[in-house]
């Protein structure tokens, strides 16, 4: 089904920036919301339910999986986590762009069943600083960071799957380059007559 709003899906190696700069992304554009994933493991720092994430337990996962409730869902960490397809069909059907940030299965899961979503991969420019970013976050233990240094080159090596792909070595330059993405795609044939539908039947244009 066509949707009068975009589906951007933001997918990249713990520790490449993908958060920021979706974050910067959604404070410079209003039109972008994000869709808020299920997660089973614990909060971080400041977040909070209902923001960052839904945190809810194994068996209310378990549940939400059993109802097919997720459009994707995935272990990732020795964790799992969820994209509700209600909630992103509900913002989508107003109008409103929706990006999500996931790992690289789930969004190939998603381009299976939203055939019109944008996959964005977010690349850090080495791996040295790659493992430098995951230290200076002080937020894992050492075995962590370990464990998701292997786990990035599985997912880099899916990154011919999407779409469009960022390096994220500079930061602004890396927010410019994935609001031009959005951009460009608003802009799009396809897009315009979804979301511009009354406008194209004023202009006698064949929606």
């Amino acid at each position: 089904m066509d949707y009068p709003g975009n589906l951007f899906v933001v997918a990249a190696p713990s520790g490449a920036g993908k958060s920021s700069l979706v974050k910067a992304l959604m404070e410079l554009d209003s039109h972008v919301q994000p869709s808020v994933s299920h997660t089973t493991r614990p909060p971080r720092g400041q977040e909070k339910h209902g923001r960052e994430y839904f945190f809810v337990s194994p068996h209310e996962f378990d549940a939400m999986v059993t109802a097919d409730a997720f459009v994707e869902w995935a272990h990732v960490h020795s964790q799992r986590y969820g994209t509700s397809k209600k909630a992103i069909e509900d913002r989508m059907s107003q109008g409103t762009d929706v990006i999500l940030e996931i790992d690289f299965q789930g969004a190939v899961q998603i381009k299976n069943i939203f055939a019109n979503a944008i996959c964005i991969f977010i690349l850090p420019p080495s791996w040295e600083e790659l493992r430098s970013r995951l230290e200076r976050r002080g937020e894992d233990s050492p075995e962590v960071i370990e464990l998701r240094l292997k786990n990035a080159a599985v997912e880099m090596a899916q990154v011919e799957k999407f779409d469009f792909v960022i390096i994220n070595e500079l930061f602004d330059r890396a927010l410019f380059d994935l609001k031009a993405i959005v951009h460009s795609q608003r802009l799009k044939y396809a897009a315009q007559r979804r979301a511009r539908a009354d406008t194209f039947k004023a202009l006698h244009i064949p929606v």
